[in-house]
């Protein structure tokens, strides 16, 4: 760990709890000068000085909390994972808080004053973090606290990974040396490079090494003091979700093929169904202006239903706005030579001739997908999970790529939101493998909020 991680990580502590207390004297202003004409009496009125010497207190098991959640981990996190840390720790403070409010009314007689506080937090600690984030970035470019890493492998991953790293400053790495493989012969030059220049981690990116140089090089980082990572294999991706049993005398390993099995699908399939309600709702005017435009834009139906293969391998009608000409199925034959979709099944054109002017502008903002909270809401997809794919393009699968069919499609997903239309089919699917795996409601709600993001700062959109 370099000192730069243990200062920023140290400063953050006292950082959160000035924060918080700002955020806890905002509320209490909010409740009892803002907004106290507004708000009905309380029973128990207590001055600023009681209130802070309460809050206080309650706001260093906040930071406790916070520290339980993962907000102070010494690990490099991106800026998504610390927020979830953050709305997870600040979520269940205030639980906490309200549990106390039934034992003790008299300290927590404005439920205002919570609700205002949980806001509050979250809003005050984000800034925070925002705030840090920057200056951890200026930091990086001048060199400070960034870690000299050695990238191994000769793949598309290795090479994709060396260029996200030098376009993404905020990571903190410098790649100091690239290596194709590791043998006795790298060990050796690095063994004597870290001599010289002490090397902070080495990333294995290709997941296709063999057995005995990955063995050889985690030996390598634990003699030598060495970070170590390295880029999953598909296989592995699918072999996270185990449950040990006993069957008789013997143990047995359990391969789950999801989390969302049981509770997992209950709890996914209630927050599909809030969220599309309310979004069916809400778009049935934006839905006629944007029928309207496409009438007046190019002859056909306003919405199209394309077939597709959904949950279990199951067939169903996926809803889209039309942003194609009316005869796009008959001339896809006529440009099938023009894939710009390498590695894969599916059918990618950057310019492709068969969309309208209209059309454009709706895949550029996903506005033509969004008719697909009907096919959520009626149970055939999910806000989250899988790109939904053509009959005939799931025809080409490869048999391990069928696993996507163990939960339902998505309007979004991981693979969609990490690269849209410039992913490798065979990264798609590890992505997507990776999600089913490792779901979380903390997942879904990541994928849908840098969903905004992607759209709204139009990166790669297809």
């Amino acid at each position: 760990m370099k000192k730069f991680e243990l200062i920023i990580t140290s400063i953050l502590v006292p950082l959160d709890y000035l924060f918080l207390l700002l955020a806890a004297i905002s509320a209490y202003y909010l409740r009892y000068d803002i907004l106290s004409d507004q708000l009905k009496p309380v029973v128990y009125s207590f001055s600023l000085t009681t209130y802070l010497s309460v809050a206080s207190i309650v706001l260093i098991f906040w930071v406790i909390i916070l520290g339980l959640s993962g907000s102070y981990s010494f690990s490099r996190q991106s800026m998504g994972q610390e927020l979830k840390q953050v709305f997870l720790g600040c979520s269940t403070a205030t639980m906490l808080i309200i549990i106390a409010f039934f034992f003790n009314a008299q300290f927590f007689s404005s439920r205002f004053i919570i609700l205002a506080l949980w806001i509050l937090a979250i809003v005050f600690l984000v800034l925070e973090r925002t705030l840090i984030h920057f200056f951890k970035k200026f930091f990086y470019l001048y060199g400070f606290g960034v870690k000299k890493i050695i990238v191994i492998g000769a793949d598309a991953n290795t090479f994709n990974l060396i260029g996200l790293i030098k376009k993404k400053p905020i990571f903190g790495l410098r790649v100091i040396e690239h290596l194709d493989r590791f043998t006795n012969k790298e060990k050796e030059y690095l063994f004597q490079l870290n001599k010289k220049s002490a090397i902070d981690e080495i990333i294995q990116a290709d997941a296709n090494l063999s057995l005995g140089q990955k063995e050889d090089l985690f030996n390598f980082c634990q003699e030598n003091q060495i970070g170590f990572k390295y880029i999953a294999s598909l296989l592995e991706t699918r072999l996270t979700n185990f449950v040990i049993n006993t069957f008789g005398e013997w143990p047995i390993i359990e391969i789950r093929h999801t989390k969302l099995d049981g509770w997992g699908r209950i709890t996914k399939r209630i927050i599909d169904l809030i969220i599309s309600l309310i979004s069916c709702i809400i778009l049935i005017p934006i839905s006629i202006i944007v029928g309207l435009i496409i009438i007046i834009d190019s002859t056909g139906p306003v919405f199209v239903s394309l077939i597709r293969v959904g949950f279990r391998g199951n067939l169903f009608n996926l809803y889209k706005f039309r942003s194609m000409v009316n005869n796009a199925k008959q001339l896809k034959d006529t440009i099938i030579q023009f894939n710009e979709r390498a590695g894969g099944p599916l059918f990618k054109m950057k310019n492709d001739p068969r969309i309208t002017k209209i059309g454009k502008f709706l895949r550029q903002y996903s506005i033509d997908e969004l008719p697909q909270f009907y096919n959520v809401l009626k149970g055939e997809m999910s806000i989250v999970g899988p790109r939904p794919h053509e009959p005939g393009e799931v025809a080409k699968y490869e048999n391990y790529q069928k696993k996507l069919f163990n939960i339902k499609p998505g309007i979004t997903g991981l693979a969609q939101v990490s690269g849209r239309s410039e992913l490798l089919f065979s990264e798609e699917v590890r992505l997507d493998s990776y999600y089913i795996e490792n779901w979380s409601v903390w997942l879904d709600f990541y994928i849908m909020i840098k969903t905004f993001y992607v759209i709204i700062f139009r990166k790669n959109v297809a």
